[in-house]
């Protein structure tokens, strides 16, 4: 498999030769042993969600079964598919901020879970009309925005508290086209018994339920799990750190985090600064102490504490392929079970914590939020005890890193935008103003976010970085979370330098600002900042978020999450951007129905193209016509 199939990287390759070498399989290997993969699947048109089947129907119309058993066609069996992917991953965001929300539950002033951000304790307490927002003893407060946001899980009745967030015009189409999200568990539980056997056969139903489902994940879980992480953990604010597998250390005790859940990982750091825990290490033989953050579990603890970033999805095996890791811990999502077995080739101790992510082969150690820093603590203490064990022949860490400013929350936006506020003009502070004055103006043409995974069927990175190079030179500005936020920072994306390669607009907006072109945000499930963000400047402009020239890309897409994301993002009114064809090319009406018939539903649609250039064309006319039609 030549390098134009690998990845972009340049520290992959001579790490890919030492896995050889070393007799460790990789996903290279496991992708190559699939061959050709199945034509059904890609197409969509494969139903497996009963035992009549599995069922295959002909993506080509006239040629073979145009039906299931049942009598689902092509349309049902594609629209079942996808609303079924939509509840996978609204149910993996939703059901990690039911455990921020547990921990903050949790919380007390003596504990290792606190508040860190009250502000902003307050200011939801006072959003969600809780009585003595301003004046109730703190974690009492906190025990009650806890058990508010615990029923928007399960309540019985309304809709998801945050919709208010977004303009009267948007929050008016929710309701008339009957998708505004009721509690998330209900939208998932739904959905999932509408695409049972026998149930729903009409793909436009699907697929709004799809949506509503979709919408329940962005304006409920993962708002909920942004808001009340930057509560319990503080809200991030923009801080320097490092990324790339060249963050790993030669001469200090290596922990790699990986997966989404912040609970884990802000244990994680703690036990790392116990000092028994560092004069431990180092009465072990190393330096100290030296985490490193992977997926978006890397994201949160970069933007709080500045953790560096190895990698993105496709580098947890190569981060273990170092040969320097003593410690892969893991909590849930994106984590490859084939990572146990790679670390045996090392002497890397693979430590999985959740009961939802339960892996086999090597060690499994229950985190619980009741004994949260007793675990994280035996998890540090593991790991530097196995320092020692590290065979000098088999390290190999890449010399190459990348300089990175990261943790732009919205708020932190926002203060760098009070920083160019015209206070003669009688601008307000604490707004998106300056903002949107740049967009209007055309020095900057639009906004785009950038968010998602890695995927084979596009080389490691290539879309995300060609992608955001193009739109920053043709004076874009960028925000990014994710794997490709991670993308962006091993591209120096993500530095103040990278002004210069800007158009000129953007470039002089990123001198005055003090900001990079590309912004990090955050994790998978801070997409909900990017909403916030997005409809501030909707309401700021007295339009709704269709209006604005503002697109969604996810150039290598994966999982589950990234449908769920798909859908509510072009739900909320933007047009949203794939680098991976999805499966449906086997019902022509299903794609018709959300490249183009979605539009006269909620204002955006669907849109794929595999080539990088080719989407960042579509993408500037888009954005250009969004202008014209604005007048601006």
């Amino acid at each position: 498999m030549s390098n134009e199939y690998l990845t972009f990287d340049e520290t992959a390759e001579a790490l890919l030769a030492k896995a050889k070498r070393d007799g460790a399989e990789t996903m290279w290997d496991r992708r190559a042993a699939q061959k050709t993969q199945c034509g059904f699947g890609e197409a969509g048109v494969c139903c497996r969600i009963c035992a009549m089947g599995p069922c295959r129907v002909s993506p080509v119309p006239g040629k073979g079964a145009e039906r299931g058993i049942c009598g689902a066609n092509a349309d049902t069996i594609v629209a079942r598919n996808w609303a079924r992917m939509v509840a996978g991953g609204c149910s993996a965001h939703s059901d990690h901020a039911r455990d921020i929300v547990h921990a903050l539950h949790a919380a007390k002033a003596e504990g290792p879970f606190k508040i860190r951000d009250e502000k902003k304790l307050r200011v939801l307490a006072g959003e969600w009309g809780i009585a003595d927002a301003d004046t109730k003893e703190t974690y009492a407060l906190a025990h009650d925005v806890a058990n508010i946001a615990l029923e928007e899980f399960g309540k019985p009745f309304g809709t998801q508290r945050f919709l208010t967030r977004a303009p009267q015009s948007r929050q008016d189409i929710w309701k008339k086209e009957r998708i505004a999200p009721r509690a998330v568990d209900m939208e998932v539980t739904t959905l999932m018994h509408s695409t049972h056997i026998g149930c729903a056969s009409d793909y436009e139903s699907i697929f709004r339920r799809g949506m509503r489902t979709g919408l329940a994940d962005g304006w409920g879980g993962s708002m909920l799990g942004t808001e009340i992480s930057d509560i319990l953990y503080g809200t991030p604010t923009a801080r320097a750190t490092e990324a790339n597998l060249g963050c790993i250390s030669d001469d200090m005790v290596n922990i790699l985090i990986h997966g989404h859940d912040p609970n884990l990982a802000e244990m994680i750091v703690l036990a790392a600064q116990n000092p028994e825990m560092v004069e431990l290490a180092k009465a072990k033989g190393a330096k100290g102490i030296n985490l490193v953050g992977m997926c978006c579990t890397g994201n949160e603890m970069t933007m709080r504490h500045g953790v560096k970033m190895a990698g993105n999805f496709y580098q947890q095996e190569m981060c273990i392929i170092t040969g320097a890791i003593e410690a892969a811990v893991v909590d849930v999502q994106c984590i490859f079970p084939a990572l146990p077995a790679l670390a045996k080739n090392y002497h890397t101790r693979f430590i999985s914590t959740s009961e939802k992510a339960k892996i086999a082969g090597d060690l499994y150690l229950e985190f619980t939020e009741a004994t949260g820093l007793e675990n994280a603590t035996e998890i540090v203490k593991i790991a530097v005890e196995n320092f020692p064990n590290r065979d000098a022949a088999k390290v190999e860490i890449p010399d190459f890193k990348m300089p990175a400013m990261v943790g732009y929350s919205v708020e932190a936006i926002i203060d760098h935008l009070d920083a160019v506020v015209n206070s003669q003009l009688e601008d307000k502070l604490g707004g998106v103003k300056p903002l949107t004055d740049v967009i209007y103006a055309g020095v900057i043409r639009g906004a785009a976010g950038v968010v998602g995974c890695n995927n084979p069927k596009q080389t490691h990175d290539l879309a995300h970085i060609k992608i955001m190079e193009e739109l920053i030179k043709n004076d874009v500005i960028c925000v990014a979370t994710g794997c490709a936020a991670q993308a962006a920072a091993k591209a120096g994306l993500l530095t103040l330098d990278a002004k210069e390669k800007c158009g000129r607009g953007l470039k002089e907006v990123c001198e005055r600002v003090n900001i990079p072109p590309v912004l990090h945000m955050g994790s998978c499930v801070d997409i909900s900042r990017i909403l916030v963000l997005v409809n501030l400047c909707a309401e700021e402009k007295g339009v709704d978020p269709a209006a604005l020239p503002v697109v969604g890309i996810a150039p290598e897409w994966m999982s589950e999450k990234a449908v769920s994301i798909a859908n509510y993002v072009v739900g909320s009114g933007i047009n949203t951007y794939l680098g991976v064809i999805p499966q449906v090319l086997g019902a022509p009406n299903f794609v018709k129905l959300i490249t183009e018939d979605v539009m006269d539903i909620v204002g955006a649609k669907f849109v794929w193209e595999k080539d990088p250039m080719v989407m960042v064309d579509m993408i500037m006319e888009d954005l250009e016509a969004k202008r014209t039609a604005l007048g601006i």
